[in-house]
């Protein structure tokens, strides 16, 4: 595993094919870490499809309300949804959307991210001051390089479970 400098701001996501390791930026994107710790405690995350990946882009997930595959799965609606907390505002930065790093997905309004997020295949610069970067995969890349391509996948990958280092 990864060497975790701060297990309360790390991410371990189980994908089919080994865990995929986070470091939250908590000094650029405080409310986007405290977001994502939120539902990962919460389980939000388990069992949620990647219901958008896009080869040589990124694999978008987090639909808490309409992609968990084991309750409420619904693929027309997967990727329009987020949670049963308020949407937060914009937190941009000059981080660059480089691959490996963890991006709010949201609607056309820049203060709309609320749980679906994605991760980068590559560098990704013209999302750059558009989208909060707020973590960054410290370990298992190419877990995340193995998830199933589609807009939907037919057959999509999923999150199995999401979990905090510290709580782990």
């Amino acid at each position: 595993m990864a060497d975790i400098k701060d297990p309360e701001n790390t991410i371990i996501i189980e994908l089919k094919d080994g865990p995929v390791v986070i470091e939250l930026l908590t000094d650029v994107a405080p409310k986007h870490a405290e977001r994502m710790k939120e539902l990962a405690r919460a389980g939000a995350y388990d069992n949620v499809a990647f219901h958008r990946v896009i080869d040589g882009f990124m694999a978008q997930t987090g639909d808490v309300a309409n992609a968990n595959m084991e309750k409420g799965w619904n693929a027309g609606r997967a990727g329009t949804g987020g949670s049963d907390l308020p949407d937060l505002p914009a937190e941009f930065s000059k981080l660059p959307h480089d691959r490996g790093t963890l991006g709010a997905a949201r609607s056309q309004n820049p203060n709309s991210a609320n749980s679906q997020f994605f991760i980068n295949f590559k560098d990704n610069h013209f999302l750059n001051g558009q989208y909060t970067v707020y973590g960054r995969v410290i370990e298992g890349m190419e877990h995340v390089d193995k998830i199933v391509r589609g807009e939907p996948p037919s057959s999509p990958d999923r999150m199995i479970s999401v979990k905090v280092a510290a709580d782990a």
